[in-house]
């Protein structure tokens, strides 16, 4: 079915407000503030208690060291010294706590890591939902202006992102700025000049992740923007790989894909690497630190005015110490990535929604079902297509819409379902606006029967039923026969129990248009759209969507857009349509009298054959 809609495709991925981002994605994470504060003391405890343990063993080291000198003490006076007097009662028992703390902490980190695995799931859960929702009520016009493969990487990819983020950088991000003020506050309690010389290290690591974060967040936003084109490009090519293997233009197809994958693999490139290099230069910057800390630690030791075990103690903070600035540089990255991801998926739920609109036009009972009233509709800011047009149809009337490839025929279609809102005038059903009635109320009046049939992966049954969710296996089964489905799914080897497969092109084309005209039967409407759809299939199947057809139009009023004219030639009304605009209307006898538009059109469709089929 031909189109006439606007193809100005937008891709705005980059993160322009990364605060206010964060505090809205925040925000999503307000509802389980009880299990966060207890998250946030379960990590603060757990750290904490992994931060005493390498100044408790220090002690071990220093009675082990006392023991030794103790030891060679005596034998350089002589005395004979048959083992080193190391108290090691003393050690087990240091021993024994650095084994409870290390087991403490390790209980606290998994209880904690069970509540932020709920949290974060829960969270990106109703974030999830929501978009999903939102999806559910953005205008045919967004869904126009954005390519599939981008709103998929929204959904998925950028949803993913924040999940994985939720899950591990949040604890890690708390347990990380724990870890390095407590670090820092061991240091001091063991010297305040090794401590200097520690965070001497600070300012080169933020200087470090001031340059390298910016570009890096510019990075992963980019990579995110490819990677939603990548799909689409994906998505395009696998859905219509029979045309592009029809039309020999795999080599095509893949020089395409090759330009946006290179695309993708310079953009991710980039990302990585910046992603790469803050890690290095980090370890750079603090092993620097740690060996002057080392000799100037080795002096205090033998001059005697530090044990060895506060040293020993020291060093490994000074690790410790270096490892958070090395989390939270890396974290910043991947922060900023999931921004990116975030702002992306707020960008969908900033959409406006479809308006739920009431005009004060008031309701005039008539017996006409539809009428078409003064009604004048233009795209989103384009010249009008239809500038005053007017249509009264009687219940059980066939309405035909006619005219050549990208005449604009799905418009009418659009107004009728109220994918898109008029710019004047009204449409009424029955006397009342049709934006009086909500979308639900007055879809409820419509089914459709498209030339491009959906069928999603599942049973046949289920694909009959989502005409009708309410309605019982016997509605179902005569909606089959009624369509000659009935006779084809009892040949298979599951019936009404097979599953198709996405496209489900494990049936032939006509049986899926077959199964969209069963599934408007079991919908059973009041007004029926059609799209004629009996092209690419033998002459048995066409002869039977024909005869299903014209079963399903009987005592039903109907809009079918008509590709053959020869199968509308009874029909009550015929809109011509051309570049958009509605240009005659008419009966068929009528419409030929004009010898217009129509007139020609039909002549060159049966020229020489009139007579016959006037």
């Amino acid at each position: 079915m031909t189109s006439h809609r606007p193809h100005n495709f937008q891709n705005s991925n980059r993160a322009k407000n990364f605060w206010g981002t964060l505090v809205r994605l925040i925000h999503y994470m307000s509802s389980y503030i009880l299990s966060l504060v207890i998250v946030v003391l379960l990590a603060i405890a757990s750290t904490i208690f992994q931060i005493v343990t390498p100044k408790v063993l220090g002690q071990a080291t220093t009675e082990i060291y006392k023991g030794v000198v103790t030891g060679i003490t005596r034998q350089k006076a002589g005395l004979d010294v048959s083992r080193y007097p190391i108290n090691f009662g003393r050690i087990e028992q240091i021993l024994l706590l650095i084994a409870a703390f290390y087991l403490i902490a390790a209980v606290f980190s998994f209880l904690q890591q069970i509540l932020m695995t709920r949290i974060s799931q829960q969270t990106v859960y109703k974030l999830r939902k929501d978009l999903k929702q939102k999806m559910r009520y953005l205008p045919i016009s967004y869904y126009d202006t954005h390519n599939n493969g981008d709103i998929m990487s929204r959904a998925i990819n950028d949803m993913d992102n924040i999940a994985a983020t939720l899950q591990q950088s949040v604890t890690q991000l708390i347990t990380s700025c724990v870890t390095l003020i407590g670090t820092i506050w061991m240091m001091f309690s063991i010297s305040w000049q090794l401590t200097l010389i520690a965070l001497i290290t600070i300012p080169l690591s933020l200087i470090v992740t001031g340059v390298i974060a910016p570009h890096s967040q510019k990075a992963f936003a980019a990579q995110q923007k490819s990677l939603g084109l990548l799909n689409n490009q994906v998505e395009e090519n696998y859905a219509g790989h029979l045309e592009v293997k029809a039309f020999n233009h795999e080599k095509i197809a893949l020089q395409q894909f090759e330009k946006e994958n290179q695309r993708l693999y310079q953009s991710g490139f980039k990302a990585q690497l910046l992603a790469g290099i803050m890690m290095p230069l980090m370890a750079l910057v603090n092993n620097l630190g740690y060996v002057v800390a080392a000799i100037y630690g080795g002096i205090q030791v033998a001059n005697n005015r530090l044990p060895i075990g506060n040293i020993q103690a020291f060093l490994q903070y000074m690790q410790q110490f270096a490892q958070p600035i090395t989390q939270l540089a890396n974290l910043a990255n991947t922060i900023q990535a999931t921004i990116a991801s975030a702002e992306r998926i707020f960008a969908v739920l900033d959409e406006p929604p479809m308006e739920a609109t009431h005009v004060d036009i008031a309701d005039q009972p008539t017996d006409k079902l539809i009428t078409f009233d003064h009604v004048q509709f233009g795209y989103a800011d384009q010249e009008l297509l239809i500038k005053d047009y007017s249509l009264a149809v009687d219940p059980g009337e066939m309405v035909a819409i006619v005219g050549p490839t990208g005449a604009g025929k799905t418009t009418i279609i659009n107004l009728l379902e109220r994918f898109y809102d008029i710019k004047g005038g009204s449409i009424k059903l029955r006397g009342r606006d049709i934006r009086n009635f909500s979308r639900d109320q007055l879809r409820q009046h419509l089914a459709m029967v498209l030339q491009d049939t959906w069928l999603f992966t599942g049973s046949i049954y289920d694909n009959l039923k989502y005409g009708r969710e309410n309605a019982t296996k016997a509605d179902i089964l005569r909606a089959a026969q009624a369509a000659h489905v009935d006779e084809f799914v009892r040949q298979l080897p599951q019936g009404y129990e097979t599953i198709l497969n996405e496209a489900a092109s494990n049936i032939s084309q006509g049986q899926r248009q077959l199964l969209t005209i069963a599934r408007a039967f079991v919908a059973n409407p009041e007004i029926l759209i059609l799209d004629e759809a009996t092209s690419s299939v033998d002459t048995r199947t066409e002869f039977q969507i024909q005869h299903a057809m014209q079963r399903l139009l009987q005592g039903r009023t109907s809009f079918v857009v008509a590709h053959r004219l020869s199968t509308i030639q009874d029909a009550d009304k015929i809109i011509v349509m051309n570049h958009g605009s509605i240009i005659e209307t008419g009966n068929h006898q009528q419409l030929l009298e004009q010898k217009g538009f129509y007139a020609d059109l039909y002549n060159s469709q049966f020229s020489g054959n009139i007579k016959n089929l006037g």
